[in-house]
């Protein structure tokens, strides 16, 4: 029977060195897990050993190296070598890479797979090149004896406190690979409910910038042309046509730098202001009081909040690390402090659902079903439902907001291209009733 080797970690996360006699690699894992083990790495020991003939030497000669254009070689090793530097400390990562690193991680190692072996294999199939140098990097802390979690969070560009807290968790109740699988599956529905606003946005932004790129066209070249014409003929422009032209000679002047260095001098202080936490709170609170827009950021900032929050407390997070850590990741200021609200109470031995509900975010069938789940010891069920509710409702929505932009997009590009050509056409109306 062969003889294994393996480090694994136990229920509290120590880390044991030692070996196992199984008659494959997989029933070895498996005897493992069930002393309450997960495997960091395990191999089998080979004790043939080939001989070796003394007497028995190859020599191998190489040629020397040829040395034409070495400093061409040269420089072209230093240029691939920086830009791959850039890239893996600039390069971004996406949500759909993490995505996707999550539930191949996820696969493996509820398939048994042990830790540094699915460490290996995800760095070989990544190509992202700033995750990959992270993983190895990651790898090498874990073979010195430091636990997955503590690993991770040297990395909190890449992998955020919601992604470490859950992952601590999990080695601490000796369930990695399900607490794994529920992080890849919040991943799975966060990408989705991303890119599901995503979309919503995208055609009204495309088909507006379509629309002002044709007013300005007609504005400052199509217009001008027809003014000159009009101006040869000698006939008085009506007031509209003249109101249409000073506009054109407006954009075409020097004055248009200066409004277009004021729009960006704006949105600068705009965005350092909403670097602070005042100004994000203001403007989180503007945005959730607009229209038909506000609503969405409202169920958006809802899913979201009890997605992550189900997610950790079903993965044996404390509720009030759970609180810490969704308001950390929360997109909005007004959230972040409704939550910090909550986290209080709880602190002092309140419920949740209580400052839910002075809270204006959280709308009452929220509260209710957070009440619910607290009385029957269901919360993370509860969260799930309303999560789930959420997200339909998000879809519902932005399909919603979707059908109402086509219309008023197709009007608004329509009305900005019919109104220079009226105001072309009106000159030819004077020139034809002065002719008659």
């Amino acid at each position: 029977m062969p003889t294994f080797t393996y480090k694994a970690r136990d229920n509290r996360g120590e880390l044991k060195e030692s070996s196992i006699l199984a008659d494959s690699l997989d029933k070895a894992k498996v005897a493992l897990k069930q002393d309450g083990l997960w495997v960091v790495d395990i191999k089998q020991i080979d004790i043939e050993t080939a001989p070796i003939n003394p007497f028995v030497q190859a020599k191998i000669e190489t040629p020397e190296p040829k040395t034409e254009n070495k400093e061409l070689k040269t420089e072209k090793q230093n240029t691939q070598s920086s830009f791959q530097e850039f890239l893996e400390k600039y390069q971004p990562i996406s949500l759909k890479d993490m995505v996707v690193f999550s539930r191949q991680f996820a696969s493996m190692v509820e398939a048994g797979v042990a830790l540094l072996r699915a460490l290996t294999v995800m760095t070989d199939q990544t190509q992202n090149p700033r995750l990959k140098k992270a993983l190895i990097q990651i790898k090498s802390e874990i073979e010195q004896g430091s636990t997955l979690s503590d690993s991770l969070e040297k990395h909190p560009k890449i992998f955020d406190r919601l992604f470490v807290s859950m992952i601590k968790a999990g080695e601490a109740g000796g369930v990695l690979d399900q607490v794994l699988n529920r992080l890849a599956l919040f991943m799975e529905e966060r990408s989705k409910l991303t890119q599901q606003v995503k979309s919503a946005m995208t055609y009204p932004v495309v088909v507006m910038v379509i629309a002002v790129s044709v007013f300005y066209a007609m504005l400052t070249l199509v217009l001008p042309t027809f003014s000159g014409l009009f101006a040869s003929l000698g006939s008085d422009l009506p007031a509209y046509t003249k109101f249409l032209i000073s506009i054109s000679g407006f954009l075409r002047s020097w004055y248009m730098l200066l409004v277009i260095g004021v729009i960006v001098g704006i949105a600068w202080v705009l965005k350092n202001w909403y670097q602070t936490k005042e100004g994000k709170f203001a403007i989180d609170l503007a945005m959730l009081q607009l229209p038909v827009l506000g609503d969405i950021i409202r169920k958006v900032s809802v899913a979201r909040f009890t997605r992550t929050f189900g997610t950790l407390t079903k993965s044996g997070v404390p509720i009030v690390t759970a609180l810490e850590v969704v308001k950390d990741s929360a997109d909005s200021e007004v959230l972040a402090r409704a939550i910090e609200a909550v986290q209080v109470k709880v602190q002092e031995g309140g419920t949740i659902n209580g400052p839910m509900g002075e809270s204006k975010i959280f709308p009452q069938m929220v509260t209710q079903m957070v009440a619910i789940g607290e009385e029957t010891g269901q919360l993370e069920t509860m969260l799930e439902k309303v999560a789930d509710f959420y997200d339909v409702e998000v879809s519902t929505a932005v399909e919603a907001l979707t059908s109402l932009m086509e219309p008023i997009m197709i009007v608004t590009l329509g009305g900005l291209v019919g109104a220079i050509v009226i105001g072309m056409y009106l000159p030819m109306f004077t020139v034809i009733s002065q002719i008659k």
